[in-house]
């Protein structure tokens, strides 16, 4: 085990700026935002001998260099609220700024758990930018309040994330005040679920900071130790002969849970390394999924678990038009990845603390490409985490068959069935459709694969979704 490292840590004045605003208030759920800088000595890693396929890569210290980042911390504000459990996440600088997409997916369910939650700047591109694409970095956005911050690469990145949470670890930490983690769980989507992957394999057997890890569309690309993410730029599509990554180590030391979507398997091609399910391993594959959907994009930002269902309903509707760019078809609009995560969240946090494994699911069936999904009649994927928005459907879901630049093959699409298509897949009206859409609910819930809890806002919204269906809303 590597000799621990202290790190300062300091509050930033006043409220911390909004990068990606929303619009539910985080002081009305009883959540306080502060945002702190951590200052210390970062070492980098390098392998020993070769990187198996298998993952068990054995690593050693390399260089030093000093570090100063950015956290930002949300946390119960009455400790007797306070779950135990801080979800740390590797916040995400693919679009050349500090993202946290698995907070966007799962806050609701954090809130309501009372976690605490911490995301770290743990890349270079979310401060200084220079990542995939160049977005609104740390320094470009605010520079007199970030312009301090000074990262040494992505090679120190695992050391700078470990830090943090060996602070958290320790009595008094200002991060999370006068709240006592019993557990800490590290979280990250896409290229930061890359960078877990390394950690989990290469780090985490020096480190044994964690209690579990939640990889949420972790690419077929490999991420390595001196900090290299392929490929390195957008236009550069995936090669799984080049680029294919380790798979996470069977001998794992503590719970890890992957959830991936359709475009995660296919697109970004991560059915290439093959990951199997083993006892420290749960491997949970999601049809009718996108890497990024209109809730990640459109209803995160306003879902404090106060709106309307038809309000939740309008928000998740398909669209061409985004913030960031014009996409060629409708994205995927399905809400389930949002409840599918919140219930993995929970699973990993029981597994974590010595309860049950997640259940293993099945794996979504590919056609003889071994590259795309293999679909019904509908054009609905087969396999993976059976749910009511493919089994049940008024839409083609799909993590598949998107066009444009930059960052759209990621979105997914979303296509109408006809009318004569609904009428006699349900003959009896949106009657008939909540009931079937209910049974299949239902059984997704008790397969493990979505939260109780969640089951009459999904119905509320799946009636809401039925009538925009049918009007052609889309």
């Amino acid at each position: 085990m590597t000799t621990p490292t202290s790190v300062a840590i300091e509050e930033l004045p006043g409220t911390p700026p909004a990068l990606i605003p929303r619009n539910y208030g985080l002081d009305e759920l009883g959540y306080l935002e502060a945002e702190f800088e951590a200052r210390g000595q970062a070492q980098s890693y390098r392998a020993i001998g070769e990187l198996p396929r298998s993952g068990q890569i054995t690593a050693e210290p390399n260089e030093s260099a000093p570090f100063i980042t950015r956290l930002l911390v949300r946390r119960p504000a009455a400790a007797v609220d306070f779950s135990g459990t801080v979800v740390v996440e590797w916040l995400n600088v693919s679009a050349g700024i500090d993202g946290s997409p698995d907070w966007d997916y799962m806050h609701r369910h954090i809130i309501r758990r009372g976690d605490a939650w911490v995301g770290v700047s743990a890349q270079r591109a979310g401060i200084d930018g220079g990542g995939l694409a160049e977005g609104l970095h740390l320094k470009l956005y605010k520079p007199q309040r970030y312009g301090h911050l000074s990262h040494p690469g992505d090679a120190f990145s695992y050391d700078i994330f470990t830090q943090v949470a060996k602070a958290l670890r320790q009595g008094g930490s200002p991060l999370i005040g006068d709240l006592n983690p019993q557990r800490l769980l590290a979280v990250g989507e896409s290229q930061s679920a890359a960078f877990l992957a390394t950690y989990v394999n290469a780090i985490d057997p020096l480190v044994q900071t964690f209690d579990g890890y939640f990889l949420h569309g972790r690419p077929g690309v490999r991420t390595e130790l001196n900090g290299t993410f392929g490929p390195r730029v957008l236009n550069e599509r995936y090669d799984a002969m080049a680029h294919c990554p380790e798979q996470i180590r069977a001998d794992a030391r503590v719970p890890v849970l992957l959830l991936s979507s359709e475009t995660d398997v296919t697109v970004l091609r991560n059915e290439a390394i093959e990951q199997p399910d083993s006892e420290n391993i749960r491997v949970w594959e999601l049809p009718g999924a996108a890497h990024a959907d209109t809730y990640l994009l459109v209803a995160s930002r306003a879902d404090g678990g106060q709106l309307e269902p038809s309000e939740l309903a309008r928000m998740l509707e398909p669209i061409t038009d985004l913030v960031i760019m014009t996409v060629d078809r409708p994205i995927n609009s399905a809400p389930h990845q949002h409840y599918v995560a919140q219930a993995a969240l929970e699973h990993l946090d029981r597994w974590a603390g010595g309860g049950e494994p997640p259940p293993i699911a099945p794996r979504l069936q590919l056609g003889d490409d071994g590259i795309t999904c293999e679909r019904d009649d509908l054009g609905n994927a087969r396999g993976g985490i059976r749910n009511p928005w493919v089994d049940t459907p008024l839409r083609m879901l799909s993590g598949e068959g998107q066009e444009g630049d930059g960052f759209a093959f990621l979105f997914g699409t979303t296509a109408p069935l006809e009318t004569g298509t609904i009428d006699r897949l349900y003959p009896g009206g949106g009657d008939d459709y909540l009931a079937a859409f209910t049974e299949s609910l239902d059984q997704t819930i008790a397969g493990g694969y979505i939260l109780a809890i969640d089951r009459s806002e999904i119905l509320a919204i799946a009636a809401e979704t039925f009538e925009l269906a049918r009007l052609g809303v889309a």
